[in-house]
């Protein structure tokens, strides 16, 4: 149990990297996620093959082509607003992706979400406009990762369709080679929005990309599996509302930006990873009922 706990929270501090190594990659979004799907891919690729390879089928291939798509469109927004604005901020407005669910999952099964759940994204709201009141320097990396959160929310709902045919393993391994492919494709069009091009990553950011692909990707999910095998679904989401709270402090260690933490600003902040943990636990006593 010690084992699994420890594993557990190595892999969420490894996950509050991400955001960090988004910051100093110096790279455009699209290259940034571009290079880490395809090293994440071979990252996985060794435990993948090693239990057996399985192919899918056509459909079940477009259908995962799909959610890949929307990995990559999430990474790309993710990083697009760390760009725009700054780890902490980012990160706070990312906080709502749970939320999102919470309130698209219901109304994708033309069902309305329940009373406690809208309320509680009414208090979300409430901490992401404290947020906007202090930071409104940063409203276009705002807008981004509240769109990275919403499309987060997406791919996490749809991937639940998958899991009842394969392991979670197999469908990350193939949702980043089937992100990689639509981002291949995409990308023409992106340097045309952009006005960026295909970019060879320096030396200093080749580190980044690989810690950021094996290490925080590739490295974080396999022992976050390795933790599930002991502990309930329950403990592991309560404990992923950590890693925007690691990834503020860890901008504050490297970047300095405590200096931008207004009392708005951790009072918005609060507020949001407060209701995401009231969230996690109402979910949880709805399960325990159910049973």
């Amino acid at each position: 149990m010690k084992r699994a706990y420890f594993l557990m929270h190595l892999a969420i501090l490894l996950w509050g990297f991400t955001g960090i190594f988004g910051k100093a990659i110096e790279m455009s979004e699209g290259m940034l996620v571009w290079y880490r799907m395809v090293i994440s891919a071979i990252g996985l690729a060794p435990f993948v093959l090693r239990k057996g390879f399985k192919f899918p089928s056509s459909s079940e291939l477009f259908y995962i082509a799909c959610v890949g798509a929307l990995v990559a469109l999430h990474w790309v927004l993710f990083y697009a607003s760390i760009k725009a604005s700054n780890v902490s901020i980012a990160l706070s407005c990312f906080s709502t992706v749970s939320l999102f669910t919470a309130l698209l999952e219901p109304l994708l099964r033309k069902q309305m979400p329940k009373i406690p759940e809208i309320m509680l994204s009414i208090v979300v709201i409430c901490g992401l406009y404290l947020i906007f009141m202090v930071s409104q320097a940063f409203w276009l990396g705002m807008l981004l990762a509240i769109a990275s959160a919403l499309v987060g929310s997406l791919f996490t709902i749809f991937n639940k369709r998958l899991t009842a045919r394969h392991s979670a393993i197999d469908i990350t391994f193939y949702e980043l080679i089937a992100g990689f492919v639509v981002l291949s494709m995409l990308l023409p069009f992106y340097f045309n929005a952009t006005a960026t091009s295909f970019q060879i990553p320096s030396s200093t950011d080749w580190v980044w990309l690989l810690l950021l692909g094996l290490v925080c990707t590739s490295f974080a999910f396999t022992i976050s599996l390795k933790a599930l095998k002991v502990l309930d679904p329950f403990t592991m989401n309560l404990s992923v509302n950590l890693e925007p709270l690691y990834s503020i402090v860890l901008a504050w260690f490297f970047f300095g930006e405590a200096e931008l933490f207004s009392p708005g600003f951790i009072l918005g902040t609060l507020i949001i990873l407060a209701s995401l943990v009231v969230h996690t636990r109402y979910k949880w006593k709805l399960i325990s009922l159910a049973k």
